[in-house]
Formats: C-alpha cells, structure tokens, sequence
C-alpha cells in the first residue's frame, strides 16, 4: 500500500520545480509524525494558512489520517482533497497547499488560494451614461459570480477546462440549457480543447484560434467586458467562454451586426436607438469610402464635381507635388501614426500629442503646400467616423486605404467592384455555422426588428431565430 515519506517526497517536488525560490516548505509536528506543508508564499494568506492548517495539524493526532477525519478536523473552507503525485504538482502551481503527512495513503491539497486582483470598475472600453457600470477584471470566479448575480437560475450551466500546456489557464463556457443549441456548445469545447499552445496571456488567443478564417482581417468572435451584455446575449441562445486573466469574455457565434449595436441602445427609447444605429451605419460608410470617393473623382470623374467645389479643389490642390493618390495615403498614414503615438503615450501626454500634432501638423503641411486642405479634412472625418463602431476599426482602417490603391488607380469602377466583392467576402464568412452578415444575408424577417431599426422592448417576444436555440419564447406579454 502507497505510503507517504514527507522528507523525500518534498525533496522530489522541490526538484520538480527547480528549486524555486518562492517555493516554501514548512516542517510541521504533530505527535510523532513528520508533516510537510509546501505552498508559493506569493499566493497564500500566510494568516489564513496559519490558523486553518498549520495550528490544527500541531494541535491534533492524525497517525489515522483518512480524508474525513482531516476535512472534519481542520475548518478548511475547501476542505482537503487527497491527490496523486501529478496532481499535486499542478495543484501546487495553482496556487493550492500540500499537505504530507507520513504514512498517509495519499498527498493531501487544500485550496487557500489568495492574492491580489483588480477591483471591479467601469471598463474603459464601454463607458455608458445609463446602464450598469461594473465590468469584469482578471479574476475568473470574480467574473462568474457577477453573471450568477444576473441570471439566479439552476439553467445557467458552467463548464470548467484549461487550456495550455505550460500556463494551464482554467477558462469557463458558460451558456443557458435549453435555450443554447447544444451542438453549438459541443462544437466551441472541442474547438478549444483541440488548441496546441503553450500559454494563453489572455482571450484574444483563444478568439483567434477558434476563428473560422484567422487570416480575415475582420474579427469573428464577439467581445464584452461588461455582464449585462453576456447576460442579454445569453438569452438570446449564445454562449460566452470567460477566461482567467483576462477582463474580456467571449461569445458565440458572432455576427457583423453586434458591433453596430450598443448597450445602451436596450435602455433608450426605440426611435433614438434607431437614429443612433443608422448614424453608426453611415459614419461607417463615411470612414471607408469616402476618402477612396475624393480620389477617384478627382482622377478619373472630375467632372461630376459642381463647379464652385471644382475651382475650390483646383485652388486648394494647385501645386501640390503629390497626386491625389499618394496624397490621400499620405495623409492617412500622417492619422494612423499620431493615433498610435497617442494610444501609446501616457494618457495626458498622448492627449496633447494627439491634438497638437493633428493641429499643428496639418495646418503646416498646408501651408508648406504638401498637402491640400479636402485632403486633410476629408481624412480627418474619415479617421474620427471609424471609431463609432470601435471594434471594427482595424478592418476599416485597412479597408479604405485598400480602397483609395484601388480608386486611384482603376476610378470609380474599380471601387465599385472592389465593394462588391468585400461583400461577397463577408457572406462566406460563418461563425459556427452562423452567416457573418446574418440576419440580412440570409434574411431571417423576424430577426430585422433588431437590426438597423430597433423595435420596441415589448416587442421582443422572440429570441432571434438566427441562433439555432429550443425555446423561442423570450417573455409572455399579458394584456
């Protein structure tokens, strides 16, 4: 029978792990027998430690150690669990304590893990002016217990893995039964549990491998920081993967609509959030086609210019040394460069930086005749249109300076068809089996009272047939 050496066994695990520093071994006596406790000091309550194992086991006999007679002896909020060699060496990376008591039938662990994490605050990337404020941070069970606090019911289901062969990060799968198609849940585990990497830092890697077309410039896993909209796009039939360390959860599948849609769209009257979404739709055409537009008339279509704007654009362009193209690209690229030196700057700094420099440098470029004025001012609405849809703004940064290459060089034609098969591109992307550009291509009628136009609350009676789902029933109204 399997007989517990605490000396050698500690010595084998503290090999194990390289002689970590942070690796603490405590000899405890308790009677005659020889106890070993080994936990990382960084992930401890070293109080906590004390007063629920540590005093216990010196105070007590434990020559019969079962696992009852040590759950019932020590007021370990865990309890302790008995664990094999290999279990023990990744509890022990978790964070766990282990316990080894000579002469025991196996190694013993107690989770009192315990360190520092970020406080629950409004997340940075969803700011509202109505709606709920608190946002999830790095800490997974954090993160559950604040959607267990908005869905109270025994139908939530959480699915605990880890994914990673070095970092071992737990992740949860969390969805409604009954509501969520079970093949959807079935099909999203084994697309994460088939993953091959080392370490996962944070979700955008597992969004990205579990992509249909990682290579597409367009994202096709939906992203939240906030529990009120993993909560609403639980109801609908979804379902979020969170995972440890990273304040972002996932959900699937994922349509291009989403990010046309905002939170606090649900919590205005329906008339504003239908102004509002159509404006998102227009700053979004705005951003991506109209500095290719002003290249390709000004190129191949002057003539389509009203007079008065013609002669405004000939005294504005008169010698400039670039052509419209280059000039376009230029300036685009003059943007993209003071919004990466303003994301990356300090805050205040890059604020500054970001105003000044736009100002300062456009208005010198101007003057040094470099650059035109519809030039800068067309792409200046360009850049500012694309942040209403923020999720999507590196695909549309890409996209429209595809765009102006392409007008440049082939007008309005080539424009036209470059669209053309932008949109054909987006209707052969799927996410699980879901069209991307769902629910207009395929069309789902049902469906379009949440699209660009939104309905009224009490008009919400059905989950979107677009997700595949059991209960189509959302609500019962009465009269």
């Amino acid at each position: 029978m399997y007989s517990v050496d605490p000396q050698q066994l500690s010595a084998d695990i503290i090999t194990a792990f390289h002689c970590c520093s942070d690796l603490v071994s405590v000899d405890v006596t308790s009677g005659e027998l020889s106890i070993v406790v080994l936990f990382f000091e960084e992930m401890v309550q070293k109080e906590l430690l004390s007063k629920t194992l540590i005093e216990p086991l010196q105070s007590h006999d434990l020559r019969d150690a079962t696992v009852e007679s040590l759950t019932g002896k020590l007021s370990l909020s865990a309890g302790i669990v008995p664990l094999d060699y290999a279990a023990a060496l990744q509890r022990l990376a978790d964070g766990w304590v282990i316990v080894l008591i000579q002469g025991a039938p196996s190694i013993y662990g107690a989770e009192l893990i315990y360190y520092d994490k970020r406080s629950i605050s409004e997340p940075p990337t969803a700011s509202v002016l109505k709606g709920p404020r608190e946002g999830f941070n790095e800490d997974l069970k954090t993160n559950l217990s604040m959607l267990r606090r908005r869905l109270r019911t025994p139908e939530l289901t959480v699915i605990y893995g880890v994914v990673g062969s070095l970092s071992h990060t737990p992740y949860a799968i969390v969805y409604l039964n009954g509501v969520c198609d079970v093949d959807l849940v079935s099909a999203v585990r084994a697309k994460i549990e088939r993953l091959s990497i080392d370490g996962v830092p944070d979700s955008s890697y597992i969004a990205r491998l579990t992509e249909s077309r990682p290579n597409s410039i367009f994202k096709q896993t939906g992203t939240t920081e906030k529990p009120d909209i993993l909560m609403s796009k639980l109801l609908e039939g979804r379902l979020g993967v969170l995972v440890d360390g990273s304040p972002m959860a996932l959900t699937y599948p994922f349509v291009l609509l989403e990010d046309f849609q905002d939170s606090q769209d649900y919590f205005r009257k329906s008339a504003r959030s239908t102004f509002l979404r159509l404006l998102r739709l227009f700053a979004m055409m705005l951003s991506v086609l109209l500095p290719a537009l002003y290249v390709a008339v000004q190129e191949f279509e002057y003539q389509m210019i009203p007079l008065k704007f013609l002669l405004t654009i000939i005294n504005a362009t008169a010698g400039i040394p670039l052509t419209p193209t280059l000039e376009m690209l230029l300036v685009i690229a003059i943007f993209e460069i003071l919004n990466e030196a303003g994301v990356r700057m300090p805050r205040y700094v890059g604020m500054a930086l970001s105003i000044v420099g736009a100002v300062v440098l456009g208005d010198t470029a101007v003057k040094a005749g470099l650059l035109s004025s519809p030039a800068v001012l067309i792409s200046a609405l360009s850049s500012t249109g694309i942040y209403c849809i923020p999720d999507q703004a590196g695909a549309f940064s890409l996209l429209r300076i595809v765009y102006v290459a392409i007008a440049g060089v082939l007008g309005l034609y080539g424009l036209l068809l470059a669209v053309i098969c932008t949109i054909c591109y987006m209707a052969g992307i799927s996410s699980f089996g879901i069209p991307y550009p769902a629910p207009f291509a395929p069309l789902v009628p049902g469906d379009i009272k949440d699209g660009f136009f939104k309905s009224d609350i009490s008009d919400d009676t059905d989950r979107p047939r677009t997700f595949l789902q059991r209960k189509r029933k959302r609500k019962r109204v009465q009269d």
